[in-house]
């Protein structure tokens, strides 16, 4: 079991709809959270993540684990979705999450507790679906990376958890950067989608796939 009593936990994209409940459960169980938004760190450009990253380390801050709870979405053809809105997915969903994590990993070794990493690829990346071609890429890429660095952090004593949920009410369907969103029914519900999540945390488990939301 890990306990998250005392644990400094960094959550990127605090305020959406994950992240804020990440920061209010976290906080519930103990932890210590860091709030990074947008305005703090902007996922596009490398130079902002490591600023970001470069004042966290040298302040010294503790960081026993890192939520990546930020994230874009598009929708539309192949034919229809211009290469700057793939390109712009593939940075935020992917590339700046994970320069973000490797420029972290001093803080995340020299962690005394049990330091981890939460992604959220989501079920698309388990099943890429037709008309959302370009954010099915951005989150399997997320995926793959995160399955391959679990296996490389492991050494180090630091786990990496990807969750898979399948489409969750918070929001970011209305806000997409270009198209317009099928229709996907009723999703779940931010709250138990993090509440399973930090159950994993602290249950020491290693990966949760689609399946694991649907008890």
């Amino acid at each position: 079991m890990t306990s998250l009593t005392g644990c400094n936990v960094l959550v990127i994209g605090a305020t959406g709809g994950l992240g804020a409940q990440f920061a209010a459960q976290l906080s519930g169980a103990g932890a210590s959270v860091i709030s990074a938004t947008s305005e703090d760190v902007n996922l596009e450009s490398s130079a902002s993540i490591q600023g970001f990253c470069n004042s966290l380390l040298v302040s010294g801050a503790a960081i026993d684990g890192i939520v990546l709870a930020a994230g874009l979405v598009a929708f539309g053809s192949i034919a229809e979705t211009p290469a700057a809105v793939t390109e712009r997915l593939t940075r935020v969903n992917f590339l700046g999450q994970a320069e973000l994590v490797s420029a972290l990993l001093p803080a995340l070794t020299k962690s005394q507790l049990s330091p981890f990493v939460v992604s959220i690829s989501g079920v698309i990346a388990e099943s890429p679906m037709a008309g959302l071609a370009a954010y099915s890429a951005s989150k399997t890429a997320m995926h793959g990376y995160a399955t391959a660095a679990a296996r490389e952090l492991r050494r180090a004593g630091v786990r990496w958890i990807d969750a898979r949920p399948s489409h969750t009410e918070t929001g970011l369907a209305g806000r997409a950067i270009f198209g317009q969103a099928p229709a996907f029914g009723v999703g779940l519900q931010p709250a138990a989608v993090v509440q399973r999540i930090i159950a994993a945390i602290e249950n020491d488990e290693k990966d949760l796939p689609s399946s694991a939301f649907t008890s």
